[in-house]
């Protein structure tokens, strides 16, 4: 079934830029001091560079409606292409909450301090939240050609704050001086701690997402085009946003003062009235929060199309396959989506606080959300000598040694986060807790994966094609 194609290389640059940067992820890293820096030019070096050749690859050669889904089945069979797709859209489940948590909270500064302490209030968070869902899925619902402009807009919004930011951190700067004591050596990281390593694993996490436009693949224009250009333009601006974002932070504020997730928040709200511009915190906030709508519509729409596709293969009931009449969008696969959503934005709010419910979040999403990474990783390797004779395709530089090395780094990367997501941070209370919460709720969705799957092959073989 035939959906429009409405995106083009301006739109999918700021597709990216909505559903990738976080301005959380530059609060996170702030927090954890100079060496951040160096840990995010690394992040970029192992994991982001690997997923841009793999996913420009990728993309060009298939450009199918269903993305990492579609690739994973052509490489390794219907199973284990069901099982990548399962995961990615599951591990959505546990990222709105943390998405969604953290725009709400940057919501709170649209009005000054004001209401800043509403941030640990699991009524607010629930609440806002589940309406900031609602918009995305009412706006992506009447039609590509009007929800794309959510994710456009998300897109601008993620790159004015951090202008912001950058002009409160230079003034700062030379004003008072740096808030945060960089001498050389605090740019280096300490990898004999464990701490070190478990944060690097987020900032990694900080830099996915390239896979997730082409789940898009049949709504864009001239695919084979769009998708590199837009891949280029949109990964040199978020790892330029992120670094500058984090150094701009720590000029700003001593890292014990920033808070994880709305630490750019208090910098532009707190800095910027020491050094005479109060006016600046409101608008800015606002930004961050239309920034951080833009990123759940692009996740919405985005993984909504698996199951889109998972019903017209007849894994998922055939009502999943249906298109609006008027509107041309899977509606019924985005409605699910959200509600199921909704569901665990409620769930990750009650019985703790919002900081522990976004840490834990965040490990949880983490571990389900790289498994698919893995498949993509060795699906490139596979699919290498195929990709090269795809009219179009831009394979991999380096031949085949090029998709081992840089594929295989990706690959690694991907699996040390996996792992590193399971242990406990230092200050857990309860770690055993801890570690059976992001374990049975990461490798739940596994299990429960291939459950369906078995149910899914029954339905198919019991109705005729």
């Amino acid at each position: 079934m035939a959906l429009e194609r409405a995106l083009k290389t301006r739109d999918l640059v700021l597709f990216n830029v909505a559903a990738i940067v976080g301005m959380r992820w530059i609060a996170l890293a702030a927090a954890n001091g100079p060496s951040s820096l160096f840990l995010w030019v690394l992040a970029a070096l192992v994991f982001f560079i690997p997923q841009g050749f793999a996913v420009t690859a990728l993309a060009t050669a298939y450009p199918e409606e269903g993305g990492l889904y579609v690739w994973t089945t052509r490489a390794y069979g219907d199973r284990q292409g069901f099982l990548a797709g399962w995961l990615y859209w599951a591990s959505n489940i546990t990222y709105f909450p943390t998405l969604t948590l953290s725009t709400v909270v940057f919501a709170l500064y649209v009005f000054g301090t004001r209401f800043a302490a509403l941030e640990q209030s699991q009524t607010y968070a629930a609440g806002a939240s589940l309406v900031l869902l609602g918009i995305a899925l009412a706006f992506n619902i009447v039609g590509m050609k009007t929800g794309k402009w959510i994710q456009n807009i998300g897109g601008l919004s993620q790159w004015l704050p951090s202008g912001a930011l950058l002009v409160v951190g230079l003034v700062a700067l030379f004003r008072s001086g740096s808030a945060t004591p960089m001498p050389p050596s605090s740019f280096v990281p300490n990898f004999a701690a464990l701490p070190t390593v478990l944060f690097f694993a987020n900032l990694c996490f900080g830099f996915a997402g390239l896979e997730l436009a082409p789940c898009m693949a049949g709504e864009v224009v001239e695919p084979r085009r769009t998708f590199p250009r837009a891949i280029v333009i949109s990964a040199l601006s978020i790892a330029a946003v992120y670094l500058t974002g984090t150094l701009s932070l720590l000029w700003a504020l001593p890292p014990g003062q920033t808070s994880i997730i709305s630490g750019v928040n208090q910098a532009i709200t707190k800095a910027g009235a020491q050094h005479g511009m109060p006016w600046l915190g409101p608008p800015v906030a606002l930004l961050m929060t239309l920034a951080g709508l833009g990123g759940v519509g692009a996740w919405l729409i985005a993984t909504a199309r698996l199951l889109f596709v998972g019903g017209l293969d007849r894994y998922l009931p055939p009502i999943f396959a249906r298109t609006h009449p008027r509107w041309k969008t899977p509606w019924f696969a985005m409605a699910f989506q959200a509600a199921f959503s909704a569901i665990f934005i409620v769930a990750a709010t009650r019985g703790d606080t919002v900081k522990n419910a976004y840490l834990k979040l965040v490990n949880a999403t983490l571990i389900v959300y790289f498994l698919p990474y893995l498949y993509m990783f060795a699906t490139a390797i596979r699919l290498r000598a195929d990709i090269a004779r795809q009219p179009g395709a831009i394979p991999v530089p380096g031949g085949r040694g090029g998709s081992v090395l840089w594929n295989g780094l990706g690959f690694l990367t991907t699996f040390v986060s996996i792992v590193l997501a399971l242990i406990p941070p230092a200050d857990t209370a309860d770690k055993a807790g801890f570690f059976l919460e992001v374990f049975v709720g990461s490798f739940g969705f596994l299990a429960a994966g291939f459950v369906l799957y078995a149910l899914a092959q029954r339905r198919r073989r019991r109705v005729p094609a």
